[in-house]
């Protein structure tokens, strides 16, 4: 035989054993499709666990959003009191030193 003959034979014979590996099971699926169905449910199961880690990000930011506004009313709320207080106690040292002038007058006249 020729060489090129026995390299012939040679695929021939690995290309009807590559097809005769290639047989559908039960469900009608081959290996290539039974491949594409695990990595379509693999695709799957990772696109979901990644929206369900996104939507827990997303609360958690809302809530820290949420926590964020709470604190800023708190503090204008504690800071407008502050200002009530020192506005009222603003008047009422001015109340003691105009008494203290009138008494320091007073005084004087004596």
């Amino acid at each position: 035989m020729k060489i090129t003959s026995l390299i012939g034979c040679a695929v021939m014979a690995a290309t009807l054993a590559a097809l005769g590996g290639c047989h559908k099971d039960e469900q009608g699926m081959g290996p290539a499709q039974k491949a594409g169905a695990k990595l379509d449910q693999a695709g799957d199961t990772v696109g979901d666990n990644l929206r369900a880690n996104v939507d827990k990000a997303e609360e958690a930011g809302k809530k820290i959003t949420d926590a964020a506004k709470a604190t800023g009313d708190k503090i204008n709320e504690a800071t407008q009191d502050a200002s009530k207080g020192l506005d009222q106690a603003t008047e009422n040292v001015g109340k003691k030193v105009e008494q203290a002038g009138e008494r320091i007058q007073e005084a004087a006249r004596k």
